[in-house]
């Protein structure tokens, strides 16, 4: 074989273990049976998100899983396949899972989050959460409301003195 067509090979590899390591969720999908009217709304869908949606070729990506420790990976990376790279830890699952459930052409099959290679469950569970925006903003409603409710009480204190002490203050007849 070549040593150019070898060496692109290994440069492919390369990249998609880096990309492996360095997303926070990979999921693999196959797509089988979908038109290509349909991948093209997947694509700009995922893009929407900031998700990296690519086909490769199975050994290359097999070797790559193997190369990036995700070894488990390997086996379900048979058949038609496209790999989603988020650097969301939910966005793939979450834009993956919503469109399969209007395509069923579109399997998933597993992935790899936070470095741990995860099954189909498990993409489907983080499918069911909000997105890292959605996130922060439930978090900032739960630190919020202690703060609010210490906030009315005080007020009612602060009232009630003021309150009381007009009544003190003004002329008794």
């Amino acid at each position: 074989m070549n040593q150019a067509i070898i060496d692109s090979k290994k440069a492919v590899v390369s990249e998609i273990a880096q990309k492996m390591k360095e997303s926070q969720s990979t999921v693999v999908v196959e797509y089988r049976g979908l038109s290509v009217a349909e991948v093209t709304e997947l694509r700009r869908n995922l893009r929407e998100e900031g998700v990296e949606f690519k086909v490769y070729k199975n050994s290359l990506a097999q070797r790559a899983a193997v190369e990036a420790g995700a070894d488990d990976l390997t086996k379900d990376l048979i058949g038609p396949n496209a790999i989603a790279f988020g650097g969301d830890a939910v966005a793939p699952a979450r834009v993956l899972a919503k469109f399969a459930k209007k395509h069923e052409h579109l399997v998933l099959k597993s992935g790899i989050v936070e470095g741990k290679v995860v099954g189909v469950d498990t993409i489907k569970e983080l499918s069911s959460l909000p997105n890292r925006e959605g996130m922060l903003s439930m978090l900032l409603s739960c630190l919020q409301s202690p703060v609010r409710g210490f906030a009315c009480a005080v007020k009612a204190v602060a009232d009630a003195k003021d309150g009381g002490s007009a009544e003190e203050a003004a002329p008794q007849e």
